[in-house]
This record gives C-alpha cells, sequence and structure tokens, in this order.
C-alpha cells in the first residue's frame, strides 16, 4: 500500500511539475519530468481547441518483397488516407482513431524529423517506428501478402485562404502547388502471408 501511495505521490508531482507555468523547480528537474510524463501521459488540450489543418494531406505507402528467386518486387501505390476517409464517411459515429491516428502521427513526424528524414532523437525514433506500424498494419489488412519493407509517400496541398469579404481573391503569396515527399525505405517487421 505504501508503495502505491509513493508512486501515486511522485506521479502527481512529475505531471504537476510538466503543467505548471516554468520554474526553478521544472527547469532542474526537466529531464527526469519529462522523461516520466512524454511517453505515457503527455498533456494535449487539442480535443478543446484544435489546431485547424493548413494543407490537406494524402498518404500512401508502397512494399517490396524478396521473391525466392532473389529478385524484388515493388507494389503499387495504396492510399491509406482514402481508407481512413470510406471508414469516417457516412458513419454516424467514426472513431477518433479512425479520423485521426495516421494523420497525427505525420504530424508527430514532421515535428521530430528535418526535411532529411533523419530523427534528432530518442523520441523522434519511437515517432519513426509508430508511423511506420500503423503504415504496415493498414497495408497488411487491406491488400494481404507478406513485404519486407516499406515506404510512405505524402502528398501536401496547401488550403487556400478563405475569400475576402467583397467576394475579391485573397492575396497570397504561398505556393497552392501540391508538394511531395518520399520517406526512405523502411525494413517492416513480417507482415502477412504469401
Amino acid at each position: 500500500m505504501a508503495l502505491c501511495l509513493a508512486v501515486t505521490l511522485v506521479h502527481v508531482v512529475l505531471v504537476f511539475l510538466h503543467v505548471a507555468p516554468p520554474n526553478t523547480i521544472s527547469q532542474a528537474y526537466s529531464r527526469q519530468v519529462n522523461a516520466w510524463v512524454r511517453p505515457f501521459f503527455e498533456q494535449n488540450w487539442r480535443l478543446f481547441a484544435p489546431n485547424p489543418q493548413s494543407a490537406n494531406r494524402q498518404i500512401s505507402a508502397r512494399v517490396s518483397r524478396t521473391a525466392p528467386d532473389g529478385t524484388t518486387q515493388v507494389s503499387g501505390w495504396i492510399d491509406l488516407t482514402a481508407a481512413d476517409d470510406a471508414a469516417v464517411k457516412h458513419n454516424v459515429f467514426p472513431s477518433h482513431t479512425a479520423q485521426n491516428m495516421l494523420r497525427q502521427a505525420w504530424n508527430a513526424y514532421l515535428k521530430t524529423h528535418g526535411s532529411d528524414n533523419r530523427p534528432y532523437s530518442e523520441r523522434a525514433l519511437m515517432i519513426e517506428k509508430y508511423l511506420r506500424n500503423i503504415a504496415a498494419e493498414r497495408v497488411a489488412a487491406q491488400h494481404g501478402g507478406a513485404f519486407d519493407s516499406i515506404q510512405l509517400r505524402v502528398i501536401s496541398q496547401p488550403v487556400a485562404a478563405p475569400g475576402a469579404a467583397g467576394g475579391h481573391p485573397p492575396v497570397t503569396t504561398a505556393s497552392t502547388r501540391p508538394q511531395t515527399r518520399y520517406l526512405p525505405w523502411w525494413k517492416a517487421a513480417s507482415h502477412g502471408t504469401d
């Protein structure tokens, strides 16, 4: 009983230090606080005040497998975003997971990786693995078959600014052309069967 109370007390103190305004104690112990809070107990207020998306993203994946004769076979692109959209459309009570898991994983990847797709921290490695696992599980569920590696392609189409009050188009300097980003091939855990 004493151990449970001690763990509970430590948890409450660490979470408090995480959400409290910056102070001497939270700054001194920030490494320990983040090590405890970040993996499992991170605070996220987007449920109440979501950040609007500035781009529509289409996330696709393709897989490769090594055939018995040693040749590499690469599949066509599989649209993972379309599958998510189909799971939400016409569903009166769509799951939060179906709506946001892939999109949130991609947003986290963007925040933790540079434009060269290299992870710069342990958290970045965790996010990369998370994104890879989501994609691999969805490809395996949709198309079956075994594969060794997976690659993602993300096509981002910036959302145009709304028109001005007088019906005039907005003045914009940002490009509205889609941008395509290819991630490197990642080894995937064995999925599916032949």
